[in-house]
């Protein structure tokens, strides 16, 4: 147990000062508050030539949250990216450099090296997540009106139902991150360099994210189908349609379901095989 400790310790250490990790944590809200400050602009210009031809903004269905969840939507994407990246770089980038040697050494075992980058990095995750949800929610408090959605007067969705979804949505976005992570890890084990951990994982994850809409009803059994993405297929997603009032945005329970359910799966799997494959590395 003092063997663990000694290694986390020595991996948040290293953490705190490294560049990579203030990339992480800062990457995901600064993308997010870019995202929001353009919003703003584009609806102070859309409110502009409303009032220019001289229709009523009033009367057009507003809510501020729409522009939070599509925030946040932004900031999942560079996070997911920023996780399996940064997973990749760690094991690889430590091993090239000699410094795991010198862990070993220290007996440290190999199992408590891989358990404690893991949990480190969930860590730094963790962080990236809070920072991203709250630095987002204040800059869109500042910046926009958040409340129900109203038009012509009638309330279409109260504050408290938009809320209940962004509550939803944030937990679904938020459960593949630990599979990707681990996922990260696992390449970064088994792969010869830093380099190539790194193209694989950022290879193998855009490149899914390409053809998942290929895979038809198989897609829903990978973790990487739920997070957040360039081509987004997440409850989140959705979450912004809602926010803005649309009805036409169709819940699937079973994908619900899948989406709590198909990370563990991965995550097992990735971290068994890291576990095994580690033992037999030349480090």
């Amino acid at each position: 147990m003092n063997a663990f400790i000694s290694a986390l310790r020595a991996e948040l250490f290293v953490a705190v000062r490294s560049l990579g990790t203030r990339l992480l944590v800062l990457a995901p809200v600064s993308l997010a508050a870019i995202q929001l400050l353009f919003s703003a602009l584009g609806e102070s210009g859309a409110q502009a030539q409303k009032a220019l031809l001289g229709s009523d903004p009033l009367e057009v269905a507003s809510s501020g949250y729409g522009y939070w969840v599509d925030a946040l939507v932004t900031g999942f994407i560079a996070l997911g990216l920023l996780c399996v990246a940064s997973a990749a770089h760690s094991f690889a980038a430590e091993r090239d450099l000699g410094s795991l040697r010198h862990s070993v050494i220290r007996r440290v075992s190999r199992t408590n090296l891989v358990i404690s980058k893991l949990l480190s990095l969930y860590l730094l995750t963790a962080t990236s997540l809070i920072v991203l949800i709250f630095g987002s929610w204040w800059l869109s408090t500042m910046l926009f009106e958040l409340g129900p959605v109203v038009e012509d007067g009638y309330e279409l969705i109260s504050e408290g139902e938009i809320l209940k979804e962004i509550h939803l949505g944030l937990q679904l976005a938020a459960l593949p991150l630990p599979a990707a992570i681990a996922f990260g890890l696992m390449l970064s084990i088994l792969a010869q360099s830093a380099t190539q951990a790194l193209t694989l994982a950022l290879g193998l994850t855009l490149s899914f994210d390409v053809f998942k809409t290929s895979l038809g009803d198989t897609a829903a059994y990978f973790y990487a189908t739920f997070q957040p993405s360039l081509i987004d297929a997440s409850y989140l997603g959705d979450v912004a349609r809602l926010a803005r009032g649309y009805s036409d945005v169709l819940i699937d329970d079973r994908l619900l379901q899948l989406n709590y359910w198909a990370p563990l799966p991965t995550f097992l799997i990735c971290l068994a095989l890291s576990l095994v494959v580690v033992r037999r590395k030349t480090l």
